[in-house]
């Protein structure tokens, strides 16, 4: 049996709070000492949309917990089910960006700190998906005594002259995105028979349509905010060339993971990082076949379970 548990934990934004979640086997024989594990989400959808999300019953979080992880995972300010700050409850264009990487790895931090403190534990391993990758290889190099092990799935990498492929560079506090644009994104670059092959329709169109519902305004308004910090860092990685963390300071054993047909963050991108883990004691980095940037929760989301538990068992 698996129990959950929902935890609130302080936003490095005076006065609000983050939903953290943790699932794990009621049974402890049968869990692996030391192998925690926090997942941090990408740039549009919470933690608790994707990893926490039900596919045929289980989700991948589910699937970690049965096998005997202790499974975090955290919704960053303005994501998922943690608060919303005040410039989210206004015009955009009345705010700069919000919630930028600095803020989620020191967020990130929190959570880190809370489970090393909750299990009586040193160490933790890292699942980043997306933007999620940056926030976690950054987390990894300035705090790397606290990182066991370090995944990063759909790997995130910007050089100068990068364009956001499906997200709009208009900078307010934040964007909202609707389920058929959501749906839209996730096809990006296929035929109907290919997106078809990779995830039924009716499970896109359920998808989409959850998780702009998870947004405290989605059912009145039919669209899901998000924060904009992560453009900004975008467009300042693309416009400076600088990058957007240093993987040569990553120590601990990396897996990076995508799906072949990835439009967003490439099997390109992953290699371009693989090449920069000069020092991580291991590296591994695997192409998944048939598997879009939402890999996670199409058919093939087995192959991607499978590579990832492997690596941090």
């Amino acid at each position: 049996m698996i129990i959950k548990s929902d935890y609130r934990i302080a936003s490095v934004t005076d006065g609000y709070g983050l939903l953290l979640r943790n699932k794990h086997l009621n049974d402890a024989e049968h869990r692996m000492p030391g192998n925690s594990v926090l997942f941090v989400h990408g740039a549009t959808y919470g933690s608790t949309s994707t990893f926490d999300y039900e596919v045929d019953g289980e989700s991948w979080m589910d699937k970690m917990a049965g096998e005997g992880f202790d499974v975090w995972c955290l919704d960053l300010l303005g994501y998922g089910e943690s608060d919303r700050p005040e410039e989210m409850l206004v015009a955009p264009d009345l705010n700069d960006p919000i919630v930028d990487t600095a803020h989620a790895v020191a967020e990130v931090d929190r959570a880190v700190d809370f489970i090393l403190k909750d299990r009586d534990i040193q160490q933790v391993s890292l699942i980043g998906y997306s933007w999620g990758s940056a926030i976690c290889g950054q987390y990894a190099g300035q705090f790397a005594a606290k990182v066991r092990r370090l995944v990063l799935s759909g790997a995130l990498w910007v050089e100068k002259g990068s364009t956001p492929r499906t997200i709009s560079a208009d900078i307010g506090a934040y964007r909202t995105v609707d389920a058929a644009s959501m749906a839209k994104r996730w096809a990006i670059g296929l035929s109907q028979d290919e997106i078809d092959a990779m995830v039924p329709a009716v499970r896109v169109s359920k998808w989409c349509s959850d998780t702009v519902l998870v947004d405290p305004v989605g059912d009145k308004s039919g669209l899901l905010r998000a924060p904009t910090g992560v453009l900004k860092d975008f467009m300042h990685c693309s416009q400076a060339g600088e990058p957007w963390y240093e993987p040569l300071k990553i120590l601990a054993p990396t897996q990076i993971v995508v799906g072949e047909l990835d439009r967003e963050t490439t099997p390109e991108q992953g290699r371009k990082i693989f090449e920069q883990l000069g020092n991580a004691r291991e590296k591994r980095m695997t192409v998944i076949g048939q598997g879009t940037h939402s890999l996670l929760l199409e058919n093939h989301r087995d192959a991607l379970h499978s590579v990832v538990s492997g690596f941090l068992a």
